[in-house]
């Protein structure tokens, strides 16, 4: 018997309604492995499971976490593992869903052991950050610390920073800690993991549609709320595809239908990245189109053994 049911794929593939199916017919609990639905202040734009949804079967770690939190791949661990000793304990089947490939992998091999960042000092590198163009940082920590440098792409900010934070924390690259990493929560030869693949032109179609739905369903008032907090644009809730669009709209800084556009590219881009990831950094999980999945998890699990 597994103990435990990953499902995986890029954003807008059905992995949410795929693991309520999967919970209602093995008594399960969907658990949230996803970075952004983490956030309560972001339902709609996140594309998180409604309150009705929630309904038909329990789920954890959903709207846990305010957006003024820099929440993490540590943070998550730490909730998660919480979250399966809960499940367990009553006896019910983990079916730990989204398209975060760093969760599942700090979940199936454990988490680099990097020093905690005290909070003076982190708060000391973003304000000196602030109002500086992302390329300039990076040529910052390519002075400080060329290999972690070489590893990240100029305009991944957030990233930058944490290594930016760690080597004014530390003194020492980020990659010198990379390496030690702690035991993982869960055995992979012990666990169903699949991730969905559904034709790119049908992905996104749907990565369009959804968007125009989240739309009329809100996600303008939603994301108005959050820049009226005037939180730290690094932030990793500030950085939720289809936000940075629509605040740059409200600032006046692009059109409405040049704010929409955006965030489908960013979230067709992201799409892609996760294809990337999950081919190349988790290789335990088996390829399944979404039309068939539901009948080739099932398969595997009644079966007791991933073919």
């Amino acid at each position: 018997m597994f103990e435990a049911i990953l499902i995986a794929g890029p954003t807008a593939s059905g992995k949410s309604a795929l693991a309520i199916a999967l919970a209602e017919r093995f008594g399960g609990v969907v658990i949230n492995t996803d970075s952004m639905q983490v956030y309560r202040n972001l339902r709609i734009i996140t594309a998180r499971p409604t309150p009705e949804e929630e309904a038909c079967v329990p789920h954890r770690l959903f709207g846990h976490v305010d957006a003024s939190v820099n929440y993490s791949a540590g943070h998550w661990i730490a909730d998660v593992q919480r979250a399966l000793e809960e499940v367990r304990a009553k006896g019910l089947l983990p079916i730990l869903a989204g398209g975060t490939g760093l969760y599942f992998k700090v979940l199936l091999h454990g988490l680099s052991d990097i020093p905690k960042v005290p909070e003076d000092v982190r708060q000391k590198v973003r304000a000196d950050a602030e109002g500086r163009e992302t390329p300039i940082l990076h040529k910052e920590l390519l002075e400080r610390d060329p290999v972690t440098a070489s590893r990240l792409k100029p305009n991944d900010r957030q990233r930058i920073l944490r290594a930016l934070e760690v080597h004014a924390a530390t003194g020492q690259p980020l990659v010198s800690f990379q390496s030690n990493r702690g035991a993982p929560l869960l055995d992979a030869k012990r666990s169903a993991a699949f991730f969905l693949t559904p034709e790119r032109k049908v992905l996104y179609e749907r990565i369009d549609t959804r968007f125009d739905a989240m739309m009329e369903a809100g996600a303008m008032d939603e994301v108005a709320k959050l820049g009226a907090r005037r939180l730290d644009p690094a932030l990793p809730a500030m950085r939720a595809h289809g936000v940075p669009g629509l605040l740059a709209y409200m600032k006046g800084e692009l059109g409405l239908g040049a704010a929409i556009t955006k965030g489908k590219i960013d979230t067709r881009h992201y799409a892609k990245r996760q294809f990337t990831w999950f081919r190349h950094q988790l290789t335990e999980f088996e390829w399944v189109a979404p039309a068939r999945a539901l009948d080739a998890v099932t398969r595997v699990v009644e079966k007791g053994q991933v073919s």
